[in-house]
């Protein structure tokens, strides 16, 4: 069997073009895997392989690949930058032991940058920053280097340093060893040498080698006293030892830097993944939780062999060859022909073919074990997140939390037959992308696509065009609102029903308050004398509760309201929980008018990056959306501006922001939370809702 210890798990993940792709490009070039190098901007990347990732030269899904260097296996998995598709990021975070961060090297830590980073932070995944473009117009690697410290409070710990700048650049000098590397102007990455330090640099490189060697020394008290006291250097193997440790805790971050395009630099990257980020046996184990909780039971999935299988199911994609469902193996070993248990569903599956990827090349393989990733292809009921374990040990391990879609679009096929076609492509790519949801308004029959972002939606609608073969007519995008109350309101309500035979019978008093931001809906009782017998409170409950899906204002979800039951009647007879049920229903139909019934709605996180001649014309711009600025931050190639906006006001924003900035600018926005809406929109909406009601 494979030696854990050569295993290394990593993503790449960074902000929208700052070279990710080109990054991973060069790892499969060096490593052998592949021999003519694609490039992103000729829309000829390995792992960029669908249509619409070859056209806008972004990724779109999480590609894994898999490569050698110096003896050890890589799996590696290219992320997606684009804040629509962080849902792709999130998930591959869940199933890497290590990760290589990249940043511009003249547009420094950009905005889903800090986002991809905080999602790793919460990962707990241990990574190493590689400063990409050096050679690029108004590349600084120390600026870049600061603005890690400042905007992510990450500790970076500087390993190479860039010898020349922008179109001078030529290679880095390694710290640690204090030799520099020089490639020539030939752009192959074997063609470099390694040489003394310029002169010109030997005093810096000193400063940054000593401390490099007192951050590493931290992580060792011994022998950072035996360098203090008596000033004896450790060993170059010590250094590597204690920074492999600190680079584990998440102290700090080895950091990189050099030039994908140019090849330069690259090995050294390599070099880190293989010395300083964990295996697999190293990374904390991941939870076992309880199926029905969701909490955790104090066991873990031990990274062995020899233990029982557990694995996950972390992302679904339809190709050429069929379904294919990647899998990362934590325990056990997974053989073609086993007989797996999916504990989400309950049923049991065969394995079939199994499959290594290279990007979209395959090789079959027949095993797997702990640390592996691989795809399986003809799963039939496996999803994003399913836990796959063996039948006798049955265990689910900590599924993934997608965020909830902030955007709508109501589409129908343009010709009448395409109906059924349409709900079969629809289904596929729902399974593969959880933070993508379909509905239909039973009212008005209409499908209803929801995503995290106009591009998410218009990329959805490309996809089925193009790879199902849908032509779809597309509605105006609708923004995902919300109701809420503003008072508190004590009430009464009776529901009393006689008809022959036994009646039902149900009075509850109850109070209704505006709940903590983010709490949702909470029910408590506090019946004294048995008024309402206990037995009835679920009942009472669950009306309140199935009431919150539709508010009294705009037919909206409502959000953050507490119940609480303090007395009420009931009859020896005719009280039944039903009863209790009804009473409940009419009582929040009854009451909520009463609460201040307001209209929410999505406010985004935006940041905008505006070149510094038009950056008053976009501020009046945001304002003018209602926006409220909250930062500006002025960086050499321009001003990056960050506010609130509400959604509603964001349609079409970027082709707004390219018409006033010549098509430099840039921005990304995120869901950040639901505010009150002004009185005029929250009446637009109102009466949008009512004449959509009268339609139908």
């Amino acid at each position: 069997m494979a030696d854990l210890s050569l295993y290394r798990n990593i993503g790449i993940f960074a902000h929208v073009d700052a070279g990710k792709t080109t990054t991973t490009e060069r790892i499969l070039k060096l490593t052998g895997k592949i021999h003519k190098t694609g490039e992103v901007h000729d829309g000829e990347s390995t792992t960029d392989f669908m249509e619409q990732e070859a056209e806008r030269g972004i990724t779109i899904q999480s590609a894994a690949v898999t490569c050698e260097w110096k003896g050890h296996r890589l799996n590696v998995i290219d992320t997606p930058g684009h804040v629509d598709f962080t849902v792709e990021v999130y998930r591959s975070l869940k199933v890497l032991d290590g990760g290589i961060g990249v940043f511009c090297g003249s547009g420094g830590v950009e905005p889903q940058s800090e986002t991809n980073w905080r999602y790793a932070n919460e990962s707990e995944v241990a990574r190493i920053i590689f400063v990409n473009k050096l050679d690029r117009l108004g590349a600084n690697f120390y600026r870049v280097v600061d603005q890690v410290k400042r905007v992510l409070a990450a500790n970076p710990l500087v390993m190479t340093l860039p010898i020349g700048e922008e179109d001078q650049f030529v290679g880095v000098v390694d710290v640690l060893s204090q030799k520099a590397f020089i490639w020539d102007d030939t752009g192959l990455p074997e063609n470099y040498e390694i040489t003394d330090i310029p002169a010109d640099m030997v005093d810096k490189a000193a400063e940054y080698r000593e401390q490099l060697i007192e951050t590493a020394l931290e992580q060792d008290e011994d022998l950072m006293m035996a360098y203090l006291e008596e000033g004896e250097e450790p060993s170059e193997d010590d250094i590597k030892r204690c920074i492999r440790k600190g680079t584990r805790e998440l102290a700090f971050f080895p950091t990189y830097c050099g030039s994908a395009f140019k090849n330069k630099g690259m090995q050294l990257v390599l070099d880190a993944v293989v010395d300083y980020l964990p295996n697999p046996t190293e990374v904390d184990a991941q939870d076992l939780t309880d199926p029905e909780t969701g909490e955790p039971t104090g066991e873990k999935a031990i990274v062995s062999a020899d233990e029982p299988l557990k694995a996950l199911a972390f992302k679904i994609m339809d190709d050429r060859f069929g379904a294919l469902t990647f899998i990362r193996v934590y325990s056990g070993r997974m053989k073609k022909g086993d007989t797996i248990l999916n504990s989400a569903t309950g049923k049991t599956e065969r394995i079939g073919r199994m499959v290594e990827m290279q990007a979209d090349d395959r090789t079959e393989i027949t095993e797997a074990q702990a640390g592996d990733i691989l795809a399986v292809i003809g799963m039939k009921n496996v999803q994003t997140g399913h836990t796959l374990c063996d039948p006798k040990h049955e265990c689910t391990l900590e599924a993934m939390i997608f965020p909830e879609p902030v955007i709508s679009i109501a589409v129908q096929p343009k010709d009448k037959g395409g109906n059924e076609k349409m709900g079969i492509a629809i289904g596929k790519m729902v399974a593969e992308d959880p933070s993508f949801q379909v509905e239909t308004d039973e009212e008005s029959g209409e499908t209803i696509l929801k995503g995290m972002g106009e591009l998410h939606l218009d990329i959805k609608v490309d996809i089925l065009k193009r790879t199902y073969g849908v032509d779809l007519i597309v509605g105006q995008p609708q923004v995902a609102y919300r109701e809420t109350i503003t008072k508190e309101v004590e009430d009464s309500y009776t529901h009393k029903k006689q008809s022959g035979g036994s009646g039902q019978f149900g009075k509850i008093d109850y109070r209704i308050k505006p709940g903590e931001v983010g709490s949702g809906f909470t029910f408590t009782s506090t019946v004294v004398g048995g008024n309402v017998p206990k037995e009835f409170w679920p009942a009472v409950e669950k009306g309140f509760k199935s009431m919150m899906e539709e508010g009294v204002l705009a037919g909206y979800p409502v959000l953050d309201v507490e119940v609480e039951l303090f007395d009420g009647g009931y009859h020896a007879v005719d009280s039944s929980a039903v009863a209790f049920e009804i009473a409940a229903k009419g009582a929040f139909r009854q009451s909520i008018p009463k609460a201040g019934a307001q209209l929410l709605e999505p406010i985004m996180k935006v940041d905008v990056f505006s070149p510094e001649d038009n950056v008053g014309d976009v501020i009046g711009d945001l304002n003018r959306r209602r926006g409220m600025i909250k930062d500006q931050e002025a960086g050499l190639t321009g001003v990056r501006i960050k506010g609130d906006v509400p959604l509603s006001e964001m349609f079409g924003y970027i082709g707004h922001l390219r018409t006033i900035t010549s098509g430099r600018g840039q921005f990304s926005m995120e869901f950040s939370h639901y505010a009150p809406c002004p009185a005029n929109v929250a009446e637009a909406v109102i009466e949008a809702a009512k004449a959509k009601k009268e339609e139908k």
